[in-house]
């Protein structure tokens, strides 16, 4: 059955994607999406543009007739203080979800992160495991969650929270820098390279999403979407090597010495009030531990990873090479 929908954040990655799908099945879909935003990533789309954000009072008429919302807004991009992260990724649930509520929305899915849970010490995590964020934007992200589900059960609102893995496939520019060095013919790897990572294709993570909205039994729920593997940054590193035709030759370098220059970069760039090209959360990829159980959403959902991580890596590099990126 179509409805109207309402995704905010349409522009981005996730966004446009779902966006996509929503529109391939027949359903209205609105997109809330900031003025100054790019909007290249929905072109040729029909999808209703409004023109706003979710750090003050909303669009008039943003949530008319809308049946059904996904926030997948979110500040994460840089190093900001504190405000900036909560007053988009837990403020602004907030604001949307009273907004929602009130307009009648039948289900609210709020898109969180697999973040919240900070470095997984006893691999696989799962819903059930501790939060433990470990820098502002994760913490914002756990807020906005708790807040989520807070308002749930409060108001007897239909809400349910998707953790996503880390998110990349054709379109992404986020994990660019990695097949770059690679592409190069030298890549440094901090440390031993033996951390766990645990990457979600975008079509699945569209296809959980969807899931999440449509399954009564999902309503005041967590789910963790992620591949159907995890693994090493050495396994990662080497996958994409091959998928770029590459030697895949790797230089380890200590990770201390870098970390404390990250440190330092972040403390001298916070003083004089500019952006640190270097700061610990952009290290976590060679420090923390990110491996996840997926079988919840695949027992409730029925969600199942349809790409696997090889060709989804392969799809990936195709795209930066047709797109000129490498």
């Amino acid at each position: 059955m179509t409805s109207t929908v309402l995704v905010t954040g349409a522009n981005g990655f996730t966004g446009s994607n779902l966006c996509r799908r929503l529109v391939e099945q027949g359903h209205h879909v609105r997109g809330l999406v900031r003025p100054t935003s790019n909007l290249a990533a929905l072109d040729g789309l029909k999808v209703e543009l409004v023109l706003g954000d979710l750090t003050g009072d909303l669009p008039a008429g943003m949530l008319d007739g809308v049946d059904k919302v996904y926030n997948i807004a979110a500040m994460y991009r840089h190093q900001g203080a504190d405000r900036d992260f909560y007053q988009v990724n837990a403020d602004g649930t907030e604001r949307l979800l009273e907004a929602a509520r009130k307009a009648g929305v039948r289900r609210f899915v709020q898109c969180s992160t697999v973040g919240v849970l900070g470095n997984i010490e006893n691999p696989p995590a799962n819903e059930e495991s501790p939060y433990a964020p470990g820098d502002s934007y994760q913490r914002s992200k756990m807020v906005g969650e708790q807040c989520a589900l807070d308002y749930g059960r409060t108001h007897g609102f239909p809400v349910t929270v998707v953790r996503p893995g880390a998110i990349y496939g054709p379109g992404d520019l986020r994990f660019l820098k990695l097949f770059k060095g690679i592409d190069r013919g030298t890549f440094v790897i901090l440390g031993g390279g033996e951390v766990f990572y645990h990457y979600v294709y975008i079509d699945d993570l569209v296809q959980g999403l969807i899931l999440a909205g449509e399954k009564d039994e999902a309503i005041g729920e967590i789910f963790i979407v992620a591949g159907d593997q995890y693994v090493t940054v050495n396994t990662i590193a080497r996958m994409i090597a091959e998928a770029l035709g590459r030697s895949g030759r790797f230089l380890h370098v200590p990770l201390a010495p870098v970390m404390l220059a990250a440190r330092v970069c972040q403390a001298v760039c916070e003083r004089l009030n500019v952006e640190p090209p270097l700061y610990p959360r952009r290290l976590d990829f060679f420090r923390k531990h990110r491996a996840f159980d997926i079988s919840k959403a695949r027992r409730i959902l029925g969600y199942e990873p349809q790409v696997s991580l090889r060709e989804g890596i392969a799809r990936t590099a195709d795209w930066y090479r047709q797109n000129g990126y490498l």
